[in-house]
C-alpha cells in the first residue's frame, strides 16, 4: 500500500466513526445534542492536534535531551518516523566520530606534518609532526593566522605569490623542511611538511664517502702509475732503484686492498640482507690471538698485556674479531715506542661485560671524540697515512657493536693516552666459563 493510502484510509475511518456517532446522538437525542457532540469532538480533536504540535516543538528545540511522546492517530506514525530518524542520526554520528578519531589517529602517526587551514590561512587543526616541524601548539594557536605563527620571509613570499604547484624548501629550527600547500574544498587548504634533514644528511655522507674514497684511492694509484711510467721510460733502471720502486708499489697496492676490503666490510655490515649469524664466541682464545697479532704489529716496540676473566659471548666471531682487532691495532699505531697497551675482558657490576683497550699514547682532543666513528675521519691525517690506516676501522667497530647491542665509550687526554671501552649487555653473555691463567 502506498504511503498516501496508509495515511488517508485510517484518517477517513476515524472521521467516519465520529460522523456515525454524531448521527446516532442526533437520531436519539435530537439536533441540539448532535451539534454539541460534534462541536465537542472537533474541539477535542483540535486540542489533541495542538497538544502534539506543542510536544513536537518542544522536542525540536532540544532533540538530544527531550523524549519523543507517544502519538495518537496519524501522530503515531509521525513520531515513529522521527524516532527512527533520530536513532539513525545517532548511529551516523557515532560512526562519524569513530571515523574522525581514526582519521586523526592516522594523521597523528604520519611522519609528515599536516596543517588544515581555512581560506584566509587561520589554523584549524595540525598533527604532532607539524607541531614539531613548525613549532606550533594546537591548543594555543588554533584560530590564529599561520603567517603570524611561521615568521619566515620565504614562507610569506610563497603565500603571497600563491604558486603552490611547486614545493618550498625551508630551514626551520635547524631542520630542512619541504613545504607545500594543497587547496581542497572551497574554503580549506592543507599545509604539508616533510622533514628532509635526515635524507640530506645521508646524501651528504654518501657524497663525502665517494669523495673520500676517490681521494684515498687516487694517491696509491698515482704512485703506482708514476713508477710504471718510469719503468717504461727507463727500461735499463738499475736493480736497487727498481727494487725500491717495486717495494713502494707493493705497499701502495696493499693499502688499496685494505681500503677496498674495509669498504666491502662496511657495506656488508650495513646491508639488511646480511643478518647476524650468531654463535658462541670463546672470548679468551679470541683475544689471545689478537694479542699475538698486536705484538707482531708492534715488533717489540710496546709492552702489551692481556687480562681476560670474563664470560663468553653470543655473537659472530668474525665480526667481533674485526672490531676488537681494530681497537687494538689503533692503540699500537698511535702509541709511541716503549709505551704500554693493556687489554681487559671483565665483568661489569650491572651484570654485563666489557672489553677495554687502555694505552698511554698520543691521546685525542675532546673535539674529535664525537666524530671518531665517522667514515674516513682522522684526527691526524699525516700520521694515519704513515701507519697505513684506512680511516674506516672505527666505523666498522661502530656497526659491529650495533649488531651485537653493544656500545663504545672513549676517554682520552692529549699526550697522556686513551681508553676505549666496549660494553655488552647481560643478555648476550654465556655464563659457563672457566677462568684461565693469563699467559
Amino acid at each position: 500500500m502506498s504511503p498516501q493510502l496508509l495515511f488517508w484510509v485510517p484518517a477517513a475511518l476515524r472521521f467516519l466513526i465520529c460522523l456515525i456517532g454524531v448521527c446516532v446522538v442526533w437520531f436519539f437525542f435530537g439536533a441540539t445534542a448532535g451539534l454539541i457532540v460534534a462541536l465537542g469532538g472537533m474541539g477535542a480533536l483540535a486540542f489533541t492536534q495542538l497538544h502534539y504540535l506543542f510536544r513536537l516543538g518542544s522536542w525540536l528545540d532540544n532533540p538530544s535531551h527531550a523524549k519523543l511522546p507517544d502519538g495518537w492517530g496519524a501522530w503515531t506514525d509521525i513520531f515513529a518516523r522521527l524516532y527512527r530518524m533520530r536513532r539513525d542520526d545517532e548511529k551516523n554520528q557515532i560512526e562519524l566520530a569513530e571515523w574522525l578519531a581514526r582519521f586523526r589517529q592516522a594523521m597523528s602517526l604520519l611522519p609528515d606534518g599536516v596543517v588544515i587551514m581555512d581560506d584566509v590561512l587561520f589554523l584549524e587543526w595540525c598533527n604532532p609532526a607539524a607541531q614539531r616541524h613548525l613549532g606550533l601548539q594546537l591548543e594555543r594557536d588554533k584560530g590564529m593566522r599561520v603567517t603570524n605563527l611561521i615568521r619566515n620571509p620565504a614562507f610569506i613570499d610563497y603565500i603571497i605569490l600563491g604558486r603552490y604547484e611547486q614545493p618550498l624548501v625551508l630551514s626551520v629550527q635547524e631542520r630542512k623542511l619541504i613545504v607545500q600547500i594543497i587547496p581542497f574544498e572551497n574554503r580549506r587548504q592543507i599545509l604539508v611538511t616533510h622533514d628532509a634533514t635526515e635524507s640530506e644528511r645521508i646524501d651528504m655522507m654518501r657524497r663525502d664517502f665517494i669523495a673520500n674514497a676517490s681521494h684515498e684511492l687516487r694517491t696509491p694509484l698515482t704512485v703506482i702509475n708514476g713508477f710504471l711510467e718510469i719503468a717504461l721510460a727507463q727500461p735499463n733502471l738499475d736493480a736497487e732503484v727498481r727494487t725500491a720502486h717495486l717495494k713502494l708499489m707493493t705497499e701502495q697496492g696493499q693499502r688499496m686492498q685494505n681500503l677496498i676490503g674495509d669498504m666491502l666490510t662496511l657495506t656488508r655490515l650495513e646491508s639488511v640482507d646480511y643478518p647476524l649469524r650468531s654463535e658462541r664466541v670463546h672470548v679468551r682464545p679470541l683475544l689471545e690471538g689478537i694479542l699475538e697479532e698486536a705484538k707482531a704489529l708492534s715488533a717489540g716496540k710496546h709492552q702489551i698485556t692481556l687480562d681476560a676473566d670474563g664470560p663468553d659471548l653470543q655473537g659472530n666471531v668474525d665480526e667481533l674479531r674485526s672490531a676488537f682487532s681494530n681497537l687494538v691495532s689503533n692503540a699500537v699505531r698511535y702509541t709511541p715506542q716503549d709505551g704500554t697497551i693493556k687489554l681487559y675482558w671483565e665483568r661489569k657490576p650491572d651484570g654485563g661485560a666489557q672489553f677495554v683497550v687502555r694505552d698511554n699514547g698520543i691521546g685525542i682532543s675532546q673535539e674529535h671524540i664525537s666524530r671518531l666513528t665517522e667514515r674516513f675521519y682522522r684526527v691526524d691525517k699525516s700520521r694515519s697515512r704513515e701507519t697505513q690506516g684506512t680511516g674506516l676501522g672505527l666505523a666498522i667497530v661502530r656497526h659491529v657493536l650495533l649488531r651485537h647491542r653493544a656500545t663504545l665509550g672513549v676517554e682520552s687526554v692529549p699526550d697522556k693516552g686513551s681508553t676505549f671501552t666496549v660494553s655488552f649487555p647481560a643478555n648476550v653473555l654465556i655464563e659457563e666459563f672457566v677462568p684461565v691463567e693469563s699467559a
